[in-house]
């Protein structure tokens, strides 16, 4: 059944998806950390920055950090400068809820050094259209989403195949640090539900 749920997903138009679109200017928002401090898009003006939607509930999200792949994306981020924020939309009631304890205690056992916003009322997720855990945007220094999407071309849970796909992030940021463009804009976001 799971499988046809997302498959549902994706053969949506894009259009349908999104709750921005690329070459628009990205809303600002205001989250509570991990850790109780508030962080605000705004904070990063004039930064490139990554919004990665997450949940360490859904196999996809593992797939990713339980070999710390996402982590080693993060660091190159660090190293382009880019600003690296990862935003969980889960709603309290839900059976993949973590408290900010439980997360703090999960990032740190997965290697997650990033900001971890919780959005458990899901307004960020609503306003930016996260349909899927991981689901990513990249804001550039003008403020513009330039990317929206899919992490990565292959949609599976298996963390092999992550070293196999072409990493549509990664992409998109070596591009930009090269001051080019890069080819994918926009792709389908794979994963798991984001549990609003």
């Amino acid at each position: 059944m799971k499988n046809l749920f997302f498959s549902f997903f994706f053969i949506l138009p894009l259009s349908l998806i999104a709750g921005v679109t690329v070459g628009q200017q990205a809303p600002d928002f205001s989250l509570e950390d991990a850790s109780g401090k508030t962080v605000s898009l705004s904070d990063y003006k004039g930064k490139t920055v990554v919004l990665e939607w997450i949940n360490p509930g859904c196999p996809f999200v593992r797939k990713f950090y339980n070999e710390q792949d996402m982590p080693a994306f993060q660091e190159k981020a660090r190293k382009m400068d880019v600003v690296w924020l990862s935003i969980n939309s889960t709603n309290p009631d839900h059976r993949d809820y973590m408290t900010p304890e439980e997360t703090r205690a999960w990032a740190k056992e997965h290697g997650h050094d990033v900001p971890w916003l919780l959005d458990s009322e899901g307004t960020v997720g609503k306003a930016y259209g996260a349909v899927t855990t991981p689901h990513m945007f990249i804001i550039n220094e003008s403020g513009n989403i330039v990317y929206q999407g899919a992490i990565d071309s292959i949609r599976d849970t298996k963390p092999e195949s992550v070293s196999k796909a072409t990493n549509y992030v990664m992409e998109a940021l070596t591009a930009m640090d090269k001051g080019s463009s890069f080819p994918n804009a926009q792709t389908r976001p794979y994963g798991c539900s984001v549990k609003y």
